[in-house]
């Protein structure tokens, strides 16, 4: 990349033959396609995908289990004992897999991994815009498009943090030139693809508000921006409508926060100072402390950051979902594509190393119970506070953008 960064057709075509050899295979790093098939052959057959776990239905003397047990058996107990906690617009892309795919699996695996390819390309083109706009090298959009960790998470292991990036880089490049209606709708299209961007709406305040001379205008503006996101969010579950629906999924949403662990940083040290003070897992207290921890810091961000300025507004995203990883109880290495793709529009770069080091987590996965090695858990941390510190401290070039 950086000695070819002036010949973009060069770089895309590896980027596309990269993301093309994995085009047949099948996924060894994660379970959760296993899922996404289920999922869509479910809508296919008009069976609500939030209404019922796994075992429920397999259980249960109505439902023709024939052509699901394979996937049962792929995504293990976890996965089979919980509600579906993806979002309508990624059940959406589940569908189309399961009725374009036919019925083999790897059928829908093709389908699932044509519409993450095809997701980043857009990334690709969408961010060399924004690129452009910002003043800032074109060819920086590669670091995300070549960065091998996206090729084999995304591409390989068929995570949709593409598509959802997609939705959120098209928005911003809408807000960014005035389009805030445009942006809006496609912003709720992100957050139901992956729940991950309603970390950000807080940090529009100041960028609509940024006019004093119009004050009254933009704050109406404000308030249609957050009313379409949460409109169109709230209206891409109505197909799924059911007395169960926010019983169910608010179920498998708190999971993340208060039963799942897995490559946590300061989470693992407000645990063990748990378990030494209490004598056992502390995690749902500590969970959701954490969060709201975050949550104000989001709210610090927006409130007392200039995110009236394009530049500013996309550090204090990088800042607000570092922080959130930070504090998480469960940090996948797939996590990471989006503080990845925001560096892109800013100085930082420890995001470039922290989809490096995140590589090291993946040696849980050759352990049983993927039982978690705490010592390369710190090394992995080690060089990823490292670099975020010497950005944040001694280059200091947080201060040159407040």
């Amino acid at each position: 990349m950086q000695t070819s960064k002036s010949h973009f057709k060069f770089l895309f075509y590896c980027g596309i033959v990269f993301r093309l050899l994995f085009i047949v295979s099948i996924p060894n790093l994660s379970q959760d396609f296993y899922r996404f098939i289920w999922d869509g052959k479910l809508l296919l057959d008009g069976i609500n995908p939030y209404q019922y776990t796994v075992e429920q239905l397999l259980s249960a003397d109505f439902f023709t289990a024939e052509n699901y047990l394979g996937l049962r058996a792929g995504m293990g107990d976890l996965n089979a004992s919980h509600y579906s906690n993806y979002p309508p617009i990624n059940q959406l892309f589940f569908y189309l897999s399961a009725l374009l795919g036919g019925k083999t699996i790897l059928g829908n695996i093709i389908v699932l991994r044509s519409f993450i390819i095809l997701a980043d390309i857009g990334i690709l083109y969408f961010g060399r815009k924004i690129l452009r706009l910002l003043q800032l090298p074109k060819h920086q959009i590669f670091w995300y498009f070549l960065n091998p960790f996206i090729i084999i998470e995304l591409t390989g292991n068929l995570h949709f943090e593409s598509v959802m990036l997609f939705f959120f880089i098209v928005a911003m490049y809408c807000i960014l030139q005035q389009k805030w209606i445009l942006g809006a709708l496609l912003l709720s299209f992100s957050v139901s693809t992956k729940l991950l961007p309603l970390l950000f709406l807080p940090l529009f305040l100041r960028w609509f508000l940024k006019d004093t001379a119009h004050l009254k205008l933009n704050f109406f503006q404000l308030i249609g921006f957050y009313s379409l996101v949460i409109i169109g969010v709230l209206a891409s579950f109505l197909p799924y409508l059911s007395s169960e629906l926010i019983a169910n999924y608010s179920e498998s949403i708190g999971l993340w926060f208060q039963k799942f662990e897995f490559n946590a940083s300061f989470y693992y040290l407000v645990r063990a100072i748990g378990f030494y003070r209490k004598g056992y897992n502390i995690i749902e207290l500590a969970g959701t402390r954490m969060a709201i921890g975050v949550f104000v810091f989001v709210l610090f961000l927006a409130f007392f950051r200039k995110n009236n300025q394009p530049k500013t507004l996309f550090i204090s995203m990088l800042l607000a979902v570092s922080f959130y990883l930070f504090m998480s109880t469960t940090v996948h290495p797939w996590y990471i594509a989006t503080p990845l793709l925001l560096c892109v529009f800013t100085t930082y770069k420890y995001p470039v190393v922290w989809s490096m080091a995140i590589v090291l987590s993946y040696h849980a996965y050759a352990l049983p119970d993927f039982k978690e090695n705490l010592w390369i858990v710190a090394l992995e941390y080690l060089i990823i506070y490292a670099c975020f510190t010497y950005e944040l401290l001694f280059e200091k070039r947080l201060l040159k953008h407040l």
